[in-house]
């Protein structure tokens, strides 16, 4: 009989700290409350162009289950931003380059009339 006491109590405890360990991993159900999405403390270069060295720079706020959610989207959402302008920049750049041989051309075919 003593046996099973024994054994009943060895189960309620290991069950106990079984439930202690899981609640202090875990959580227990809170919340962290959202990050305003206006104001983050991850920063990115205003005055030039994001490069990977500012990418590899940047920290995240680390909360008790992770990284918040909101600074990660917003800092994805500016990454973003950053590549869409970086992109199109390009693209009018390529344009330019493309149109200048042409106006060379254009404007040496008459001073080769001129010459012959």
């Amino acid at each position: 009989m003593l046996e099973f006491v024994v054994f009943g109590v060895g189960v309620v405890v290991v069950a106990a700290l079984l439930f202690l360990g899981a609640s202090v991993l875990l959580g227990r159900g809170e919340s962290a409350p959202p990050a305003e999405p206006d104001r983050s403390p991850v920063e990115l270069p205003v005055g030039r162009p994001v490069d990977g060295d500012d990418v590899r720079a940047v920290r995240m706020t680390v909360a008790v289950r992770g990284y918040r959610m909101t600074e990660v989207d917003w800092l994805l959402e500016q990454l973003a931003r950053t590549l869409d302008e970086r992109d199109a920049e390009l693209a009018a750049l390529r344009a330019q380059l493309a149109e200048q041989p042409a106006r060379q051309t254009a404007a040496a075919a008459p001073e080769e009339e001129r010459d012959a």
